[in-house]
């Protein structure tokens, strides 16, 4: 006689939201790693708007505002200008370090994010949106100034079950 099939656990979602956050950090980090070299402060068109490089600093930068509003750890902010590719790869780590301890603590208890409303799931939500939206914003400019991502790591930024 077969055994019997052990129950499922059940789904722990604030686990899986904080999984789907390390992901996209790691998305984020293997954009970075991928581009060219020459792309990183390649002037955008028309010498308008930020650099791809500038963009990278913008999203740690943004992480630090919303650390400083909700009185979490905050890592050292990185210059938009100067920042280098293992710079801000590396500040992208500190920052996420110190928004998974926020973001962990926030799940625990009440669900709320100091200075954020209405919740950390819309706060996380937000995150996504936005470092989304600056990932596609990086992609376009590394084809505009001619130093294109290759296509695997474009196929890759999609490849959320491998990251």
């Amino acid at each position: 006689m077969p055994a019997k099939p052990k129950p499922a656990s059940p789904f722990d979602a604030a686990e899986a939201l904080m999984t789907a956050f390390a992901t996209n950090n790691r998305i984020n980090l293997y954009l970075i790693q991928h581009l060219p070299n020459e792309a990183w402060r390649a002037t955008p068109p028309n010498g308008k708007g930020r650099t791809i490089g500038a963009i990278a600093a913008h999203i740690h930068n943004v992480r630090l505002m919303w650390l400083k509003s909700a009185g979490g750890q905050i890592p050292a902010k990185l210059d938009v200008d100067t920042a280098t590719k293992a710079e801000a790869a590396a500040a992208l780590e500190d920052s996420f370090a110190a928004l998974d301890s926020l973001i962990r603590a926030a799940l625990a208890t009440d669900g709320r994010i100091k200075g954020f409303k209405p919740d950390v799931c819309s706060f996380l939500a937000y995150l996504f949106a936005h470092e989304g939206h600056h990932r596609g914003q990086m992609s376009m400019l590394a084809r505009q100034t001619a130093f294109p991502l290759p296509q695997s790591a474009m196929f890759g930024l999609w490849e959320w079950g491998t990251r």
